[in-house]
């Protein structure tokens, strides 16, 4: 279904900031906040789902407690113009990439990459490496998160089998 527009006001965006603090308030407790019956703020809610600005809910998991022990950032430098499609098809094939995009500067795309352990960071990386059009990769591994409530900090998705 493709997203109609819809105004935004700031009605909306008090809805859209209590779920991002926690998608788990109900519609009753946000009304009351924002001075809306419960079933105006669903009604708000539902069209704001209609029309693309509320993708969807998830829960945020600490990594660690998925098998995700170890957190990377990559740049990927490609060898002439990778076009954005290409690099979509390639880091789909790789579970243990949580987020890619295009960027600008010198690299192409950077990645965020969760692995069990160095050894399957390495693993990963050389899977990487092995597209014919990727010329080289630099690595940044994460020490520490500085905002722990940050959606960065949390995992998505279960870590691959072994």
């Amino acid at each position: 279904m493709r997203p109609v527009s819809a105004p935004f006001d700031d009605l909306d965006r008090k809805i859209v900031t209590a779920l991002m603090a926690n998608a788990r308030t109900s519609f009753a407790e946000i009304g009351a906040t924002i001075g809306l019956s419960a079933t105006a703020v669903k009604r708000r809610a539902d069209r704001l789902r209609e029309t693309g600005v509320i993708t969807g809910f998830t829960a945020t998991v600490k990594p660690a407690a998925l098998g995700w022990r170890t957190e990377a950032y990559v740049e990927v430098y490609c060898e002439g113009a990778a076009p954005p499609r290409r690099l979509a098809e390639v880091v789909r094939n790789h579970p243990e990439i949580t987020a890619a995009m295009t960027v600008t500067g010198g690299a192409d795309a950077l990645l965020h990459v969760r692995a069990r352990d160095v050894e399957h960071f390495e693993e990963v990386l050389e899977r990487i490496r092995v597209e014919p059009f990727i010329r080289k990769t630099v690595s940044f591994m994460v020490l520490s998160h500085l905002l722990p409530e940050s959606p960065e900090a949390g995992a998505n998705q279960p870590a691959p089998e072994a």
